[in-house]
């Protein structure tokens, strides 16, 4: 927390006290400053790894947008938490079931490419598929 004595130099207090008339910023004392300071605060924007601010002109309007990324450093709620641990787990599961089915398809392949057989008779057309696209033909 800032020191009452420092408060004309925090640049959230100086940001704001530029935008008004020299004569009105010199009426707020140190103690109006502080309680400004502490309502104000909390909009400020801390310095992000993504930070994309711009606008958009359509027809007669104008749009904005902003794109913050970053660390989260707030506390999260019970809520937040419980979804955090749902996407993850999704993201997880997500994640075994493409790698489970890439290793698949992989010793499919192997086994295919050494000519053998589990089912006789019986094929995906994987191999010929494969076969197809990636190797050149000899004839």
């Amino acid at each position: 927390m800032l020191e009452i004595n420092d408060i004309k130099h925090d640049p959230v207090i100086l940001r704001f006290l530029e935008k008004m008339p020299e004569r009105v910023a010199d009426s707020f004392d140190e103690e109006q400053l502080s309680h400004i300071r502490n309502a104000i605060g909390a909009r400020e924007w801390g310095v992000h790894k993504v930070d994309l601010r711009g606008t958009i002109k359509f027809f007669r309007w104008r749009y904005y947008y902003v794109i913050l990324a970053g660390r989260n450093r707030r506390t999260l709620s019970d809520k937040e938490l419980r979804i955090a641990a749902l996407l993850n787990a999704m993201l997880f599961t997500g994640f075994v079931c493409i790698s489970v089915l890439f290793g698949l398809i992989v010793l499919y392949l192997i086994k295919s490419a050494l000519g053998i057989n589990l089912i006789e008779g019986w094929s995906l057309g994987l191999w010929d598929w494969f076969r197809g696209i990636f190797f050149i033909s000899v004839k």
